[in-house]
């Protein structure tokens, strides 16, 4: 799914194909923490890694960080309605357990 930036990308094929791992040294997170995330649902989150760790076009919506385990973020990236809405349908039926994915964890048990 990172094949979008593959002539122009600032990710290696490695960082590729681990964002395609349900268990990814990327961020150290399982896309099935609270259960199976059913695929139509989990290949939105994998384009939204790939977006981020590949895109070279997302300086404008870089914005400083200051949390333990990254320095910077990406905020206010513009979004196709179609786009949000078909994640919406894909999605809406899956589970998590946490109510906000960007904070909050406890990460000590790994």
């Amino acid at each position: 799914q990172c094949a979008l930036w593959k002539d122009n990308a600032c990710c290696t094929a490695n960082t590729s194909l681990e964002a395609h791992r349900d268990q990814s040294y990327l961020y150290n997170f399982n896309w099935d923490h609270c259960g199976v995330m059913p695929e139509r649902c989990k290949r939105h989150f994998i384009q939204d890694t790939c977006l981020y760790e590949c895109s070279p076009n997302l300086g404008p919506w870089i914005d400083q960080s200051d949390t333990s385990w990254r320095k910077e973020r990406i905020l206010h990236v513009p979004l196709c309605q179609e786009d949000c809405e078909q994640w919406w349908e894909d999605c809406q039926d899956a589970v998590t357990c946490k109510v906000n994915w960007h904070k909050g964890w406890n990460w000590t048990s790994g």
